[in-house]
């Protein structure tokens, strides 16, 4: 398991990185791309994930993004 850098680039990961990666691709994942990388796997801008990822942290439902 690589919790510490992103599969496809290998930029360092940080906390929000390895959350979204588990919310929006696989829950029990053990690699993970950073938000850059996801965002062009997803075809969104990283901006559309930073927003998800305030919009779950605001829902206060998600464990993830406590």
């Amino acid at each position: 398991m690589n919790f510490r850098t992103c599969k496809e680039c290998g930029k360092e990961l940080l906390a929000d990185d390895i959350a979204i990666h588990r919310k929006l691709i696989d829950r029990n994942a053990g690699e993970f791309f950073c938000m850059d990388c996801l965002a062009g796997k997803l075809c969104v801008t990283r901006d559309k994930i930073e927003a998800l990822i305030e919009y779950y942290r605001k829902s206060g439902n998600c464990t993830l993004f406590v």
